[in-house]
C-alpha cells in the first residue's frame, strides 16, 4: 500500500461524496521528508491518478515541475504544514452546504450529529478581506495563507467566508473523514434549523459528549469503505 495511492483514492472520495467537484485539492506530508508534501498538479480531482502527483517543499514550489501546471491555491497547505508538524493531510474544498456558513454570522456552524463532533473543537471562520482587500478569494500567495494558517490555528477545520473551507488532520484519513462529515453536518445543521423554526430550538452536542467522541474518531470503517471501492475501480482503470 503506498501512500501515493491512498492520496489519489482521497481525491477520488471527496469527489464522489460531493464535497469537492472540478475544483479542491488534498495533499499529505511526504513519509521520506516532513519538509516536503505530496499533491496532484492541477487537474479536476476526479481525474487524478497517481502519475499526476507531485512533490512539494513546505514553500509550495515543485520539486520536480514536470511540465506540469499547479494549483494555484498550493499555499493552503504549504503554510499549515509549516506550522502545524503534527498534521499530516490537509483538504481544501467548495462544499457548497458549507459556504452559506461561512457568511452568516447568526447562525455559526456546530456539531449536530457524532459523526461531525470534531467541529465542537472550533471552526473558525477566515475572511479574506482582513488580509487583502479586493482579491478574487483565492489563496494565491504565502502571505495568504499565513493569514488562513493563523486563524486555524489548532483546530480541526477553519471555514473561508465566501469560499469553502479546509480541513487537516494526523493522517489522510482523517482529513478525508473531518471534510465529509463536515459538508455532511452543514445539510443536516441546515435542516434541523428550517424544521425548528425561528421559534423553535436545535439540539447540539455539548462539550462532554465532543470530547467523548473527538478522543477516538478516526474514520477506519469510512475510510475502509472508501479504500477498498477504489482500489477495485483504480485497478480496472490500469487494466
Amino acid at each position: 500500500m503506498s501512500l501515493i495511492e491512498d492520496l489519489v483514492i482521497s481525491y477520488r472520495t471527496l469527489a464522489e461524496e460531493g464535497v469537492i467537484d472540478a475544483y479542491g485539492h488534498v495533499s499529505v506530508r511526504s513519509e521520506k521528508n516532513p519538509n516536503r508534501y505530496l499533491m496532484a498538479r492541477q487537474l479536476a480531482p476526479e481525474l487524478v491518478t497517481e502519475d499526476d502527483i507531485l512533490e512539494f517543499d513546505l514553500d509550495s514550489n515543485p520539486i520536480d515541475p514536470k511540465g506540469r501546471k499547479f494549483y494555484n491555491e498550493r499555499y493552503i497547505h504549504g503554510e499549515i504544514f509549516k506550522v502545524r508538524p503534527e498534521v499530516m493531510a490537509v483538504v481544501h474544498n467548495h462544499a457548497p452546504a458549507v459556504v452559506p456558513f461561512s457568511c452568516t454570522s447568526r447562525s455559526p456552524l456546530k456539531p449536530i450529529y457524532h459523526m461531525s463532533a470534531f467541529i465542537g473543537l472550533g471552526v473558525p471562520n477566515w475572511d479574506i478581506r482582513d488580509a487583502q482587500k479586493g482579491s478574487d478569494m483565492l489563496v494565491r500567495t504565502p502571505y495568504l495563507g499565513q493569514s488562513l494558517a493563523k486563524k486555524l490555528g489548532k483546530h480541526p477545520a477553519v471555514l473561508m467566508r465566501g469560499h469553502g473551507s479546509t480541513c487537516v488532520g494526523e493522517n489522510l484519513q482523517r482529513a478525508v473523514g473531518r471534510s465529509v462529515y463536515l459538508e455532511q453536518n452543514a445539510r443536516m445543521q441546515f435542516q434541523a434549523m428550517m424544521l425548528a423554526g425561528p421559534q423553535g430550538k436545535v439540539v447540539y452536542m455539548d462539550a462532554q459528549e465532543v470530547e467523548a467522541n473527538t478522543s477516538w474518531q478516526n474514520y477506519d470503517r469510512s475510510w475502509n469503505l472508501w479504500r477498498t471501492r477504489w482500489l477495485g475501480r483504480l485497478k480496472a482503470e490500469k487494466a
